[in-house]
């Protein structure tokens, strides 16, 4: 799809890294979509069922409004999409990622099913905007990489973390963003299982992020579905231009260190202090910060892939 081997740099992990593959697939395992959106709808359910600033005597915590968005979120975001995909995966007698591309089809349409009645049913209690919203998004975008999988194996890993991370942003700004700072991690622990290529493992997280935000926004306007105090959409796409600029660099400075290309070490930093100067210009704050703290994160992620994990062999 992409071209120049698809991105799909050379893996070079084999059993002899058995400790690093344990804790690739431990994270793999914790964030996975149905598992991962527990803690992150949770926190979530927390911020829209509060009112006011805590620790102040106007605060006040909304339990019916948590109890019921909890509810919702969990049943339909996380434990029938989790049952299904056990399911299926036990019928095809494959692993429980459902590995093969053809095999993602029927729990991905199950999830899209999922995700509308949850949103349905949030309307008619006339829960909070916010969550219908975010619910709606799910289903559409969880039918996209259904249909982006008909040609081409997009993370769903990715996609699922970065999903809840769109939504935390724009409820806390770069507080939120810091959850977004499992995607450069996340990136390596698919690639080292030999999961994903580099390429569908980044696609995951830039979709999640990007079109989250942007069918938030218009689906509250659409709907009449307003949603007051929420970060600006255009503060949002500046955190979110922090957090995939390194990834992204790192991707196609791999592609160029694995053909031959000299010199990606000077070019990723040259690249990422020239980043942190256009933002300190023209960003906002909050995405200069999180613009600075992905580029650390994917560096260390980089260090401790070692020689094996092709963004250390970019800059190394």
């Amino acid at each position: 799809m992409f071209g120049l081997k698809d991105i799909n740099t050379e893996n070079r992990y084999d059993e002899t890294d058995e400790k690093k593959l344990k804790i690739a697939d431990t994270i793999s395992i914790f964030t996975n979509p149905p598992i991962i959106t527990i803690p992150l709808f949770l926190i979530i359910c927390i911020i829209l069922a509060c009112d006011g600033t805590p620790f102040t005597s106007g605060f006040s915590f909304n339990w019916t409004q948590f109890i019921i968005t909890e509810l919702i979120s969990l049943v339909f975001a996380s434990i029938l999409p989790m049952a299904i995909i056990l399911h299926w995966a036990r019928k095809l007698d494959t692993d429980k990622d459902i590995s093969n591309r053809e095999d993602r089809f029927v729990p991905l349409i199950v999830g899209v099913v999922s995700y509308l009645i949850g949103f349905i049913i949030a309307w008619i209690l006339g829960v909070s905007n916010f969550l219908i919203v975010l619910i709606l998004c799910y289903a559409v975008n969880t039918f996209i990489v259904m249909l982006i999988t008909t040609k081409w194996k997009i993370s769903i890993h990715t996609t699922g973390l970065t999903g809840p991370v769109a939504a935390l942003i724009m409820l806390l700004g770069p507080i939120g963003a810091l959850v977004g700072l499992l995607y450069p991690i996340l990136i390596w622990s698919r690639f080292t299982l030999k999961k994903h290529t580099m390429a569908q493992a980044i696609a995951g997280g830039v979709f999640g992020l990007v079109m989250t935000v942007l069918e938030a926004y218009l689906y509250m306007d659409l709907l009449n579905k307003p949603v007051y105090n929420l970060v600006p959409l255009g503060e949002c796409l500046w955190i979110i231009l922090g957090l995939i600029f390194a990834p992204i660099l790192l991707g196609i400075l791999t592609i160029l260190n694995d053909n031959g290309k000299d010199n990606t070490k000077a070019l990723f930093y040259l690249l990422c202090v020239l980043a942190i100067v256009f933002f300190i210009f023209f960003a906002p704050q909050s995405a200069l910060i999180t613009l600075i703290l992905t580029i650390i994160t994917s560096i260390l992620v980089s260090y401790f892939g070692g020689e094996n994990f092709s963004w250390f062999r970019a800059i190394q």
